[in-house]
């Protein structure tokens, strides 16, 4: 199956997505992913994770997921955009067709989703070069949720100190998507094939 794979990383405040990790879950930066795919040219899917240390491993830890009609996931695409949205979400993409990498990767060894069964998927290997692009999106939960867009590069994100302390919220991605954007992190695509139907 030929996956197109969009991601796209913003900051926020760290003192909040804290406050919000099941026991045993470590923030590792405070930053909010958004992974979307387009699966076989058909299906949108829409992945919202943060970073983590669990169990002796590190990677993202997935907040939501949402794939295809079923969750009102759609797509659209011309030569130089894409966009992908759902009743309370936007996300539009811009090629820009300069390659590079991202660092974040490195720090990954997979993805932790809870659930009835909690499970850990490795991460997958793509070795593919990624295209940035410039980004803009929108939650809409809620008036007031995060909005942000792009300032053509790729910018870090430090652990940040705790300063704040905050009442324990359930880890939704409605609760997620309220925090703030400070700023857009960096966004890219890549297009690789994959075995199966995941």
């Amino acid at each position: 199956m030929i996956i197109e794979q969009f991601v796209m990383a913003y900051e926020i405040e760290q003192d909040r997505i804290r406050a919000m990790l099941p026991e045993g879950y470590e923030s590792l930066r405070p930053v909010l992913r958004i992974n979307t795919e387009i699966r076989g040219g058909e299906r949108a899917y829409i992945e919202f994770n943060t970073p983590v240390a669990h169990s002796g491993k590190r990677g993202w830890l997935n907040i939501a997921h949402w794939e295809g009609p079923e969750d009102n996931v759609e797509f659209g695409s011309d030569h130089d955009n894409t966009t992908i949205r759902t009743p309370f979400f936007y996300l539009k993409y811009h090629y820009t067709g300069i390659e590079g990498g991202c660092p974040a990767e490195r720090d990954n060894d997979g993805c932790f989703f809870r659930g009835e069964e909690s499970s850990f998927r490795p991460k997958e290997i793509i070795e593919n070069h990624k295209e940035f692009c410039d980004c803009e999106f929108a939650w809409s939960f809620n008036d007031g949720d995060a909005a942000g867009k792009s300032l053509g590069k790729t910018l870090p994100a430090p652990v940040q100190e705790t300063v704040n302390t905050y009442p324990h919220t359930e880890l939704t991605a409605e609760h997620a998507a309220a925090i703030p954007c400070r700023q857009v992190l960096g966004a890219y695509v890549v297009r690789f094939s994959r075995k199966g139907n995941e």
